[in-house]
């Protein structure tokens, strides 16, 4: 096998190799004397089919195997002598003289292809111990358990039936209803029993306000308009008008705080029910907590790490996100020209944003690789189990769609590879911890966080080298 580089620019290369037409017959009779003992040819006992034979009848088929494999075999060697990692799927080229790849079947002349592909750059990673970061940290106060058991009281607010009581924001009524558009009954205008809580937003604008103050037993014509951006094409910004029976009005009891509210919830008593309340917003002031501290670690690494990356990969990215971004645009009705930054600055600012993806990607890749950090497969099963409790009675079609799509499980395992990286970092670098307020603590980052900081990423942007 001879390799050649034929063209070195910036992160792109390409190489021909060449294989040696001797080197391809010597593969070919290999496997041709692997057969001999299996192939059937009539005017032939079995085993005694002359190599020549077997040569005229399969030794095209054979070659064409062989070169198959010759060229996958090859092309990773030339990888691995050149010490080059591709950022993505090499693009492999052959002669296009169909005569010449005749000759090269027949196994008269040697096959010379061409590789092109863009390399993961090698660059030197920051020093751990130089990473200065804050961890940020709030306690749990009483006030604070008060309002959450606060909030689970109304949470399960229970309803009384009112006779002469009007109902006002929080009642839920039970009516009937019969709509019509220019004084025609219309389809799904109808209905009966139907339950709803005012306040709620539950149904089309202005229908809850218009039965504001009913009693049981009321009759009101409610007058709306369906949005512009109703789901029903036949009934989008048309005026329609709604004869409505209030069937029954029930005033919302919030229950008391007690040992008795308490056993609803699963607790002993209300002092369990405390317990259980700090310990949950304990973690998640934790999860908090880990998620600042791990953003701001990603923006040091960002910051710290400064070398060319593969356009391809870049692109990739760029693609990925602008697509999610024009597809919620289209969701919400929304154009460039409503925005204050014109498409083109939109685009600067998604591509800075894959750029930055791309360059975290391969820095945490390259961290993993080299401290050896690897996924074990019961780490790959709780996040599959994790996973499926997300989709209450779906857990087989999960399982499933993990086992039969390509590239699932792998997105399962970036983001364990990724936080695995991240606590080695943290191990090592100068972390101090800063009490702050709940309400600091609980400050939104940056509008972009979402699009940032390569989370879960960190493996598919090393080129799967």
């Amino acid at each position: 096998m001879q390799i050649t580089e034929t063209s070195a620019d910036g992160l792109k290369r390409e190489i021909q190799v060449v294989l040696g037409a001797q080197e391809l017959t010597a593969r070919r009779d290999k496997r041709i004397d692997e057969i001999k003992d299996t192939v059937q040819i009539k005017g032939f006992r079995k085993g005694k089919v002359p190599a020549a034979h077997l040569r005229k009848v399969f030794g095209r088929q054979l070659m064409a195997e062989v070169l198959q494999d010759a060229v996958e075999e090859s092309s990773k060697k030339a990888l691995d002598d050149r010490e080059e990692r591709p950022a993505g799927q090499p693009k492999i080229d052959f002669p296009e003289d169909e005569k010449l790849m005749e000759t090269v079947i027949d196994g008269q002349a040697d096959l010379a292809y061409s590789m092109s592909y863009e390399i993961i750059p090698k660059f030197e990673v920051v020093d751990f111990s130089t990473i200065e970061l804050e961890r940020l940290v709030s306690d749990v106060e009483g006030d604070e358990i008060d309002k959450a058991i606060k909030q689970l009281a109304e949470r399960n607010v229970s309803y009384e039936a009112v006779e002469e009581e009007a109902a006002a924001d929080g009642y839920k009524l039970k009516i009937d209803f019969i709509g019509r558009i220019d004084g025609e009954i219309f389809d799904g205008g109808t209905a009966e029993g139907i339950e709803l809580v005012l306040g709620q937003g539950g149904f089309i604008p202005g229908f809850e306000e218009g039965l504001t103050g009913a009693k049981a037993g009321e009759e009101r014509k409610v007058e709306v308009a369906f949005p512009d951006d109703y789901p029903v094409d036949t009934l989008k910004g048309k005026a329609a008008e709604f004869d409505t029976k209030v069937v029954e009005v029930a005033k919302p009891k919030e229950p008391e705080i007690n040992d008795e509210f308490a056993t609803t919830l699963g607790a002993e008593n209300l002092e369990k029910l405390r317990e259980m309340v700090s310990q949950q917003m304990e973690r998640e002031y934790a999860q908090v907590s880990r998620m600042k501290l791990k953003r701001a670690l990603l923006d040091q690494i960002d910051e710290k790490h400064d070398f060319e990356l593969p356009p391809s990969l870049v692109e990739s990215e760029f693609q990925e996100i602008w697509a999610q971004l024009t597809q919620r645009m289209e969701q919400e009705g929304r154009t460039f020209s409503d925005d204050d930054n014109s498409e083109a600055e939109q685009r600067q600012e998604i591509r800075d944003v894959a750029e930055r993806r791309v360059r975290l990607g391969l820095v945490i890749g390259e961290i993993g690789e080299s401290n050896k950090i690897e996924v074990t497969q019961d780490e790959l099963r709780q996040a599959l189990f994790q996973e499926a409790q997300r989709y209450p009675g779906q857990a087989r079609e999960v399982y499933e769609f993990y086992e039969k799509t390509p590239g699932a499980i792998a997105q399962l395992r970036a983001p364990i590879f990724e936080d695995k990286v991240i606590d080695l970092i943290l191990e090592k670098a100068q972390v101090t911890e800063k009490k702050v307020s709940v309400e600091e603590l609980a400050k939104p980052l940056d509008e972009d966080e979402s699009s940032e900081g390569g989370d879960g990423d960190a493996e598919a942007k090393d080129g799967g080298a």
